[in-house]
């Protein structure tokens, strides 16, 4: 081997070695997000913790005399979206989460649905579709609500944006007071949302 096949063979590795070298050192913070959901403008500010869904692929199994080989599937799963909000004061942006849930559930009246669709829900309503009787009715779309989890860089700088298409609650958790606390916690409830599917979007 000539002298200059291993000057080669030695810049190639030391180009290919420096590729695979990240640019970007810095770690991800989990205090450094920004919650938005157009639904629930009262919760959004008070939001202290939220999760990225996890996601699943099912996968068949291809069976054989020897193992069964699995194969990857086509369908995926996206599990529950979860965030933790403080409760204010007057516990509007609590009523604004139940009552959002009332709106999907009605559990006394069915003019419940109809009364959170047509006057409580603050959602866009994109179109309009013509009503059996003639009339004009608003549809579904105020029941659910697009959001965002906006990921900051440690300058406070959003670098990645979670996009949520159609999301709604089902889940609200329990309000709970206690006059033996010594000191002051303030309250937090837990809250998780179904949705039909969310992207990831690069912010540069």
């Amino acid at each position: 081997m000539t002298p200059l096949f291993f000057v080669i063979n030695s810049i190639m590795a030391t180009t290919t070695a420096l590729q695979r070298q990240p640019d970007k050192l810095d770690y991800a913070s989990p205090t450094q997000f920004r919650f938005l959901i157009n639904q629930l403008p009262k919760v959004e500010f008070f939001t202290v913790a939220a999760s990225v869904p996890a996601v699943n692929l099912g996968e068949a199994v291809f069976p054989t005399p020897f193992r069964q080989v699995p194969i990857a599937g086509d369908e995926l799963t996206f599990e529950s979206f979860n965030i933790t909000f403080i409760v204010d004061e007057f516990l509007e942006n609590y009523i604004t989460m139940y009552d959002w849930l009332v709106g999907h559930g009605f559990p006394r009246t069915r003019q419940e649905f109809k009364t959170f669709r047509d006057e409580t829900s603050v959602t866009e309503v994109k179109s309009e579709r013509s009503g059996i009787a003639g009339g004009k009715s608003i549809g579904d779309r105020p029941m659910t609500s697009d959001s965002t989890l906006t990921i900051l860089s440690n300058k406070n700088n959003p670098i990645v944006e979670v996009r949520f298409r159609d999301m709604y609650p089902v889940s609200l958790g329990a309000l709970s007071y206690d006059q033996g606390a010594s000191d002051v916690d303030y309250i937090r409830v837990d809250a998780s949302f179904s949705y039909q599917s969310f992207s990831i979007h690069t912010l540069r």
